[in-house]
């Protein structure tokens, strides 16, 4: 799973980066700091590897991992090639989701490339350089399929949907408010459109403002109108606060929040908010080499599932041995789960569950 991280400059982009990612971004008071985008690799906070890890004594722990992409500040102007230009909307276009990082704060200190703090401004701004670049690519992709059609009706369906896109974003709409049918939805995906990418604004606030009622807050309710409108998710964070955390040890980190009121950093939450946009789960594995989480989509079959870890896998599934993690903690071992007849043994029709623990038998 990649995040792009998104913003105008001087919102707090890298500085939230470097918190969540300890992986040194350069980090600045002034715009395009950040030139070539910085890649930090995050491990998923789970609970229930290290109670694995208890119980198997493996000699190997491996986590899911989450990798975060600090892209340089946007700029109205930035699909004409202003500022750093179309480079920068090349680098989202890779990602899976993008974390658009919203200043709520008011620092004389910390300059505003447009003069003054005004959330939904900014947001704007950001859009509509991501709705200019995916009108430009509809543009050119409807000059293809038309010329498709001259030879084959069956492309009138894409056409209509690239028509029906262009003329929302030429609206000021993003393509994920949209109303398609599934049909549609599954051609949408494959345009590779910007303003369909699941997104989360993190709506970063300064140390005092975050430690009072943030629902009341007019610039987080500004926010959060917007969020609501095109169907994306918002998460209030102090880059500040998380910056204090990342330099903590564990014991120190859990002391901090719950002296501040919180019961999980903002990191947590974060990965919480993207496996939630994303519709993923993840299932583990155990044993003695290994304690492993692996990340699916939720809906993911069995087959599949292993495929993850093996093409081989996938290929020649025979069967799936799974018990739930619930089920596993509460017999205290593998040996005593299955003479409670709760090891289950699955076929390729299984969907898999977040936590299910999973043994697959294949032959190849």
């Amino acid at each position: 799973m990649k995040i792009g991280i998104v913003g105008l400059p001087n919102v707090g982009k890298s500085t939230l980066f470097n918190a969540i990612t300890n992986a040194g971004a350069m980090s600045a008071n002034y715009p395009f700091c950040t030139v070539e985008p910085n890649v930090g690799i995050v491990a998923v906070p789970d609970a229930r590897l290290s109670k694995l890890a208890e119980m198997y004594n493996p000699k190997k722990i491996t986590p899911a991992t989450i990798e975060f992409v600090d892209i340089a500040g946007l700029v109205k102007g930035a699909s004409k090639g202003e500022g750093l230009g179309n480079k920068f909307l090349g680098n989202i276009r890779e990602v899976d989701a993008i974390l658009h990082v919203v200043r709520c704060f008011e620092n004389s200190n910390i300059v505003h490339v447009s003069g003054k703090v005004d959330p939904a401004a900014d947001i704007e701004t950001i859009n509509l350089e991501l709705i200019f670049s995916d009108i430009e690519l509809l543009e050119k992709r409807i000059q293809k399929i038309e010329k498709l059609i001259k030879a084959d009706k069956k492309y009138a369906a894409d056409l209509e949907v690239c028509q029906k896109i262009k003329t929302e974003l030429e609206q000021g709409k993003m393509a994920k408010s949209i109303d398609f049918t599934d049909d549609e939805k599954e051609f949408a995906n494959t345009l590779d459109l910007l303003t369909i990418k699941p997104t989360i604004y993190a709506a970063n606030f300064c140390e005092e403002d975050f430690a009072n009622n943030i629902e009341t807050n007019e610039k987080y309710k500004e926010v959060k109108k917007i969020a609501l409108e095109e169907n994306s998710k918002i998460l209030p964070i102090c880059a500040e606060l998380e910056a204090q955390i990342s330099e903590m040890d564990e014991k120190e980190k859990l002391a901090f929040l719950e002296d501040i009121g919180l019961k999980e950093s903002g990191l947590d939450r974060l990965i919480t908010a993207c496996y939630d946009l994303l519709g993923l789960i993840s299932y583990l594995t155990a044993g003695e080499p290994e304690v492993r989480a692996w990340t699916i989509k939720k809906g993911t079959k069995a087959p599949q599932a292993a495929g993850k870890i093996h093409s081989d896998f996938e290929k020649g599934f025979i069967r799936a041995e799974i018990i739930s993690y619930e089920n596993l903690i509460a017999c205290g071992s593998l040996a005593n789960a299955k003479e409670k007849g709760l090891v289950r043994s699955e076929g390729k029709d299984y969907v898999m569950n977040d936590g299910d623990i999973a043994l697959f038998r294949f032959n190849v």
